[in-house]
């Protein structure tokens, strides 16, 4: 069964502002420091219209309500989104529109599904997967402080079964493909068009921090992949390897922009 919460809190002005912008009904509450208080004054009159609480505070009772000295001055409390799996006819729908799909296989620590998904959100990947695992983190408070609103600008899908799952993106059309921190087909700057091809739409697969992807996720993979470097460390923060391996695998070249 999918888990659900019956509240999150969002912390940091640029996250605030991402989740009024999507959903201004699902906040709750809001409490600011004096600072930050002067970049609201649009949102504190609509809740003030629905009366509803929003307050500015000293900071240390913000530290209180976010639950961290990582607050940002600012702290929405809200309904967190509905939490689904992708139905046949989506995942049909995103193969044909050659959507880039990210897959977190038990991807345990927030900051890294936070960081993950600002990412995704910078390069325009609308749609991350993860499984209904309890190793898995979930779009709680502290991925949605790190993601600065990324968690806003993307769908989160959770799945009961990642590797029937990657075996139905095949079969609707995707390229899925794994990245290995050894063994798969080396992947150097520049070189995802003679790897993966420009034909179909791609599925870029994340393992866990400490275990990489389970055998039967990796058997489910179309392709594995593996950066190319230097060799004078192992691997990356998976994070880092998300980052690089979007840009290479998930952005057309044509699709690239200055930012």
């Amino acid at each position: 069964m999918f888990l659900k919460h019956a509240e999150l809190k969002l912390c940091g002005l640029p996250a605030v502002q991402a989740r009024w912008k999507k959903d201004p009904s699902s906040f709750l509450r809001l409490f600011f420091d004096q600072k930050t208080g002067r970049s609201v004054g649009a949102i504190c009159k609509v809740l003030a219209a629905e009366r509803k609480v929003y307050r500015c505070v000293e900071t240390a009772e913000l530290e209180k309500i976010a639950g961290s000295h990582h607050h940002g001055g600012i702290v929405a409390v809200v309904t967190p989104g509905a939490e689904r799996m992708p139905t046949a006819e989506e995942l049909a729908s995103w193969a044909k529109r050659r959507e880039p799909l990210l897959v977190l296989d038990r991807i345990g620590n927030p900051h890294n599904l936070g960081a993950l998904a600002r990412t995704a959100a910078f390069l325009g990947v609308k749609h991350i997967v993860i499984p209904d695992s309890p190793e898995a983190s979930r779009g709680n408070d502290a991925a949605y402080r790190v993601s600065e609103g990324g968690l806003e600008a993307v769908e989160l899908w959770v799945v009961g079964d990642l590797p029937h799952f990657l075996q139905r993106l095949a079969r609707a059309g995707y390229e899925v493909v794994g990245a290995a921190t050894r063994d798969g087909k080396l992947l150097r700057p520049g070189g995802a068009a003679k790897l993966v091809g420009g034909e179909k739409a791609v599925a870029l697969v994340l393992g866990n921090e400490e275990q990489g992807m389970s055998p039967a996720v990796s058997a489910a993979c179309t392709r594995l992949v593996t950066l190319a470097g230097s060799g004078e460390v192992e691997s990356l923060n998976v994070s880092v390897a998300g980052a690089l391996l979007m840009w290479e695998l998930l952005v057309p070249a044509g699709a690239r922009r200055a930012v």
